[in-house]
């Protein structure tokens, strides 16, 4: 009798942890920061997320986007720099961190730049 009676409540908890265990892919665009090594992030209109930190956390997937060398602002001739990119994106908006990236893309520095709620990062 006791199992009958718990089935309902055995039930909901499986849906709550399938429903939580099931996070949705994003899109997000906005500027691809990569300054240093091993460490990135993309600027969007919610925030700046956090891709990768020296000596810390590393989203999953591929990273940089790629994104052609005339849409790139390159700090101090190197590799590094920023860009304009969409990438779809697991993330966990409490510690604003990119979990995984499933694919990216390059757009062009217009694109971003034309984004009134986007300011451009400084090298």
């Amino acid at each position: 009798m006791m199992l009958v009676a718990a089935l309902p409540v055995l039930e909901a908890v499986a849906k709550g942890k399938s429903t939580a265990a099931k996070a949705a892919v994003e899109n997000r665009c906005g500027w691809f920061v990569n300054p240093s090594p091993a460490n990135a992030w993309l600027i969007d209109r919610d925030g700046e997320w956090i891709i990768a930190t020296q000596g810390g956390e590393q989203a999953e997937g591929d990273w940089p986007p790629p994104i052609a060398e005339k849409q790139w602002v390159s700090y101090g001739g190197g590799s590094y720099g920023h860009g304009c990119a969409c990438m779809r994106v697991l993330t966990d908006r409490k510690t604003m961190q990119v979990k995984r990236i499933v694919s990216s893309a390059g757009k062009t520095l217009a694109q971003c730049r034309r984004d009134p709620k986007l300011a451009e990062p400084r090298d």
